[in-house]
């Protein structure tokens, strides 16, 4: 049933996020400040400042708001796709795979759903990993409030567009590779492995962030620029400046990091979410 959809990718996402949480926040702290060296500079002064906790930050409000995130990813691309094929997950299953294009096209349009419902919940995860201290926000809910105040509603949905951009082109290679690969590792007429499933969930992963990363970096400098960061005017201009002040190289900011989390994120994702909807919606004997 569609709703179970919604279900599986919710737990799913929760627990994929558990798992890359730690690396992200260094992701994002590499993207967005301009003070650490690379990668091990900044794991090393997190460390030394915050201690292990520092790699947490920002993780409870995720953690309870994920399930939503994956859970309108999960649950419109599969309804999307059942009526782009014509076709049921059940079907697919046994020898009828979607084509490329209707697994392109839903996956673009659960970028755009999840966009339109999560942008604020990935604002506020980007705020508190990006603080180094408590000083300006002391949780989600406070962190929200200092928005609201600051910033109106309007500030919910800062860097938006970089997410849209983001997200809705990505999302549809995000499950492109995913079924090409899942597909090739399964002997024909036989239900996918666990080792076809999380293969292909890591690989989808990491060829999503390689096209994924350089709008991430713009969205991470836009979510920033109102808690104390550069500001920004747009899109266009944050890209401008970040160019002429650090090279092009700046688009890749976190690449190396995206891709070293997004294998085993994304393998568990996928692998959790396909094992609940076996749970779930048992295939007919």
């Amino acid at each position: 049933m569609p709703f179970l959809e919604f279900i599986a990718g919710s737990v799913s996402g929760a627990v994929g996020l558990a798992v890359g949480h730690p690396i992200d926040t260094v992701k994002v702290r590499l993207q967005a400040q301009s003070v650490y060296k690379g990668i091990f500079h900044c794991v090393a002064k997190t460390y030394s400042n915050e201690g292990l906790r520092g790699f947490f930050k920002g993780m409870a409000f995720p953690v309870l708001t994920t399930g939503i995130t994956n859970s309108v990813v999960f649950g419109s691309y599969s309804n999307a796709l059942d009526y782009l094929s014509q076709s049921e997950r059940t079907d697919r299953s046994r020898g009828k795979p979607a084509s490329a294009g209707h697994v392109f096209t839903a996956g673009c349009f659960s970028g755009l759903v999840q966009v339109l419902i999560c942008a604020p919940i990935d604002l506020v995860k980007v705020r508190l990993q990006g603080q180094t201290t408590t000083a300006r926000y002391r949780g989600p809910v406070h962190c929200v409030g200092v928005i609201l105040k600051e910033e109106g509603v309007r500030g919910l949905f800062r860097g938006g567009l970089a997410l849209a951009l983001r997200d809705v082109p990505c999302y549809g290679l995000y499950f492109l590779p995913y079924e090409v690969t899942r597909k090739a590792l399964t002997d024909r007429g036989k239900e996918p492995g666990t080792f076809a499933i999380l293969m292909a969930g890591g690989v989808a992963g990491v060829m999503t962030w390689a096209f994924a990363t350089p709008m991430d970096v713009v969205k991470a400098r836009l979510q920033m620029s109102g808690a104390g960061g550069r500001e920004y005017n747009g899109v266009l201009h944050c890209m401008r400046v970040s160019v002429r002040e650090e090279g092009a190289r700046v688009f890749f900011k976190g690449l190396l990091l995206n891709s070293l989390r997004a294998f085993p994120v994304n393998a568990v994702t996928f692998l959790s979410y396909e094992s609940l909807m076996k749970i779930l919606c048992p295939p007919a004997a």
